[in-house]
């Protein structure tokens, strides 16, 4: 049976609560039915009340509420007992009532308690420790679950005990589980459950998600738009004070127009507008200092945390670009194109750059025709007028202009456009020399071909445009492809200089052209060119020309043995074909042995008359005439060669041989061919033999016989020895080298040394050369040790004393060998021929 103090008084009736809001224990309540309490300066609560619960104790005195809870804790220390089951009989079946047990409540616990630690909770017991011994024991998380050890509990006398403070954002609340067992170990009680719950303290500030937020507001917004949001979080309890935060606008900067542009939602952080009057051309960004404070917001015991908002105010297109003036001047030379003629001046006091301030410039009357275009100029709005149309002063020396400038995007609502959104532009043209001009340009005419040499075909004469200016304008020949025309330098008449030819080179598709220059004397001179073209009617001036040139036909006449030939005229249309073809009368033999028959207007065919004319080449001439008005002829020669042919009508190859024969060029080129090829065989049979003595004369740098591996080496004459060897060395010394000599002692003086410089690089011979390759080997080495300045003998004089005219010593050559008796040698000439030497100059041979 359970047995707690708070179990005897009964609820009190008309209470009301109420909530310590300064003490750690925020979280615990107290009941007053006639409450007369008020908060000490140091955040204590004194409390006055007839009938007092807290945490279920009834207390019926003066009670002094202060920060630290710890004796009203202690007051308030539970008793728990290990529940019991009682039985009751019953008179009739013999049944038995069970009472119902006592339901624990939970232990509350304020977190950041500031001890002393270990701070006892409550005391269990069991109503069977009297009778014998009791051990009590916790589980569960918390106590020997982690978080271990953060309870404990006295296993004698049963005193729970937190063992260090409780933090509630890392763990609410803990489940526990009470155990009594006797001294032997069994169970006396069953467990009972046991919940703490951690109460919250206000010991978190709120935290905003961003310490910067950026927002953004058009300009001209209503009071009550939505600009942005912050946020906050708390990490205590949401559910109480603690959690429940609360916004508010500390400051704006700047004050304009009014310090309260903007309010926030105390809740929700929603920031909106609170006044008009947004201009961005005035304030274009607003730093907001926005305040979050928990306990719903109360200044005096909440937590505060602050941020900052950037309100930038978004452009919109209220204010229309104005022209800096009300007109505008320049000026063009005439005939000029993309020429930039006057720039106009634009004020926009919208965001530069962007559509709203971005000007854009149409011409509204002043230039029908379209001779200027304005321009905008993107790096700083001005409008540039562009001549696009040459204009001319003869026709217009000045325009008038209306301009009218708007923005690309379009105004905003209740914006009218400004009165200096137009201006008026004047453009002044200047005169300036213009090149003659030829009215008709090209300028064709017409004229049959052959006309003779001096012959006026027309008129070629340009204008001046400059009609205010007078002005001579001459002319001259600038192209005439085949020199065929000639003009006045003053007046333009063009006459022939030679025969005009339908058929020449230069004419192309029955015209020649010309070009002429026209140059008029202002300052500075001006010129232009124009084109003559002159359209050639054709005469039947070229008699027709008849190919093939050669054919060959076989001896034999025969159905298949013909000649096709054909006939072309330089002449047009219709003084060319048809054609007719016909033999002369003269020789006889030519149409006694031919005959021509004709196919076609433009092709005939040639046969043999009789049946069988000799192999050889023959001409036959042939007469063509064309059908132009009075007809021309030609006298053509074909060549026919004449050869005997196969049975399906071709020549054979001998047979064309024969038939054609072999002319003098024919041979001489042959002739020059067989000379060339019998030179090349030369040469490369000269070539050959060059290459074969190179070879021989290139043997190994040893003989075989004489390889220094096995051999004994033969060596060439050594010279007559010492006493031949008659040299003057004082001729070799340094005279500027003398006293150093001197200074050295007597003996040999060296002045040779070796220098210090890094060694060369000799070549390296492979492990397993090949005999041809060791000519090359000692070549390389040799060339490798001549090079070597650090090689001896050093680049430097040897200096020895003077000896004297003699020496005292006997002649080396007296020495003898060491053995006493001759030495037999002749067992050399047993080993070969590469001892042989050394067998006659030790043996006693004749070479001795």
């Amino acid at each position: 049976m359970l047995h707690s103090l708070h179990e005897a008084p009964p609820p009190l009736e008309n209470a009301r609560k109420y909530r310590c809001l300064s003490c750690h224990s925020k979280a615990v309540g107290f009941e007053s039915s006639d409450p007369n309490f008020s908060v000490r300066p140091d955040g204590s609560v004194y409390a006055e009340v007839v009938s007092f619960k807290f945490l279920g104790v009834h207390i019926t005195d003066k009670l002094n509420w202060s920060t630290h809870t710890d004796s009203v804790v202690k007051k308030a220390q539970q008793v728990i007992k290990f529940p019991r089951k009682h039985q009751k009989s019953s008179s009739a079946n013999g049944l038995r009532r069970q009472k119902r047990d006592w339901v624990i409540p939970p232990i509350n616990v304020p977190e950041n308690s500031r001890g002393p630690f270990p701070q006892m909770l409550v005391r269990i017991r069991s109503d069977q420790d009297l009778e014998k011994g009791i051990r009590y024991s916790i589980t569960g998380a918390g106590a020997d679950q982690p978080p271990i050890d953060v309870y404990n509990i006295d296993p004698v006398h049963g005193k729970m005990f937190v063992t260090r403070p409780l933090d509630r954002e890392e763990r609410a609340s803990y489940h526990l589980r009470a155990h009594a067992v006797d001294m032997n170990g069994n169970k006396v009680e069953s467990p009972i459950d046991l919940y703490i719950y951690v109460i919250d303290m206000n010991d978190n500030r709120p935290e905003f998600q961003n310490q910067v937020y950026n927002g953004s507001v058009a300009e001209g917004s209503k009071p009550g738009t939505l600009v942005m949001k912050v946020t906050a979080n708390d990490s205590d309890d949401d559910t109480t004070a603690n959690g429940m935060v609360r916004y508010r606008i500390l400051s704006q900067t700047p004050h304009m127009p009014i310090p309260n542009m903007f309010t926030i939602n105390s809740e929700t952080g929603d920031i909106f507008t609170m006044a008009a009057g947004l201009d961005r051309e005035k304030v274009s960004q607003y730093i907001i200092i926005v305040q979050a404070t928990d306990m719903e917001g109360n200044l005096n015991f909440g937590l505060s945390n602050t941020a900052t908002a950037l309100i930038s105010v978004t452009d919109i297109n209220d204010n229309p670009p104005e022209l800096t003036a009300r007109t505008f001047s320049g000026e063009v030379p005439e005939n000029s194109v993309n020429v930039v003629v006057a720039n106009l001046t634009v004020i926009d006091r919208d965001q530069p750059h962007s559509p709203n301030w971005a000007a854009q410039y149409r011409i509204a009357s002043g230039d029908p025709q379209g001779h200027f275009l304005i321009r905008t100029n993107p790096v700083n709005n001005d409008g540039m007028v562009t001549v696009v149309k040459p204009v001319d002063y003869e026709q217009n020396r000045a325009f008038m202009l209306t301009v009218i400038v708007s923005n690309k995007a379009p105004l905003a609502s209740g914006i009218q456009s400004s009165l200096q959104s137009s201006a008026g532009v004047t453009i002044s043209v200047q005169d300036v020399n213009e090149s003659p001009v030829f009215p008709t340009n090209p300028k064709s005419i017409r004229f049959e071909e052959g006309v003779p040499a001096g012959t006026t075909l027309t008129v070629f004469a340009a204008q001046d445009p400059d009609l205010f200016i007078q002005q001579t304008v001459r002319y001259s020949k600038l192209s005439d492809p085949a020199n065929w025309l000639r003009i006045n330098r003053t007046n333009g008449q063009i006459t022939t200089m030679a025969v005009l030819d339908r058929e020449s080179m230069y004419v192309r598709n029955n015209i020649y052209e010309a070009t002429f220059l026209a140059a008029d004397n202002g300052s500075p001179p001006a010129s232009g060119t124009g084109t003559l073209q002159i359209h050639l009617i054709d005469v039947n001036d070229n008699a027709p020309v008849m190919m093939p040139k050669e054919a060959q036909l076989c001896e034999r006449a025969n159905p298949r043995s013909k000649v096709n030939i054909t006939a072309s005229d330089a002449d047009a249309d219709p003084h060319v074909g048809p054609f007719v073809f016909e033999l002369p009368s003269y020789p006889p033999s030519i149409r006694r042995n031919w005959t021509i028959s004709r196919i076609s207007g433009d092709y005939a065919q040639l046969r043999l008359r009789i049946p069988y004319l000799d192999a050889e080449v023959y001409d036959v001439p042939i007469i063509v005439s064309d059908s132009g008005n009075p007809p021309l002829s030609n006298r053509s020669i074909i060549k026919v060669k004449v050869c005997p042919c196969d049975d399906n009508g071709d020549c054979t190859t001998t047979g064309a041989v024969a038939a054609a024969g072999l002319g003098t060029g024919a041979i001489i080129a042959i002739l020059i061919c067989i000379i060339i090829l019998l030179i090349l065989v030369l040469v490369f049979v000269m070539w050959m033999k060059r290459r074969e003595k190179e070879r021989q004369a290139k043997p190994l740098l040893i003989d075989p016989e004489d390889d220094v591996r096995d051999n004994i080496l033969k060596y060439d004459e050594e010279g007559g020895g010492e006493e031949d060897q008659d040299y003057d060395l004082s001729q070799l010394q340094q005279p500027e080298s003398v006293e150093h000599i001197i200074s050295k002692p007597v003996g040999v003086r060296r002045v040779d040394e070796r220098p210090i410089i890094a060694e060369s690089q000799y070549p390296v011979r492979p492990s397993l050369p090949h005999p041809g390759d060791i000519g090359d080997f000692i070549n390389d080495g040799l060339r490798a040790a001549d090079n070597d300045p650090t090689a001896p003998p050093y680049d430097s004089l040897l200096v020895f004393d003077y000896e004297g005219s003699g020496s005292t010593a006997g002649s080396v050559s007296s020495l003898n060998s060491s053995s006493s008796g001759d030495q037999d040698y002749d067992y050399l000439n047993d080993w070969g021929p590469r001892f042989k030497k050394l067998a006659d100059l030790y043996g006693g041979g004749e070479d001795d």
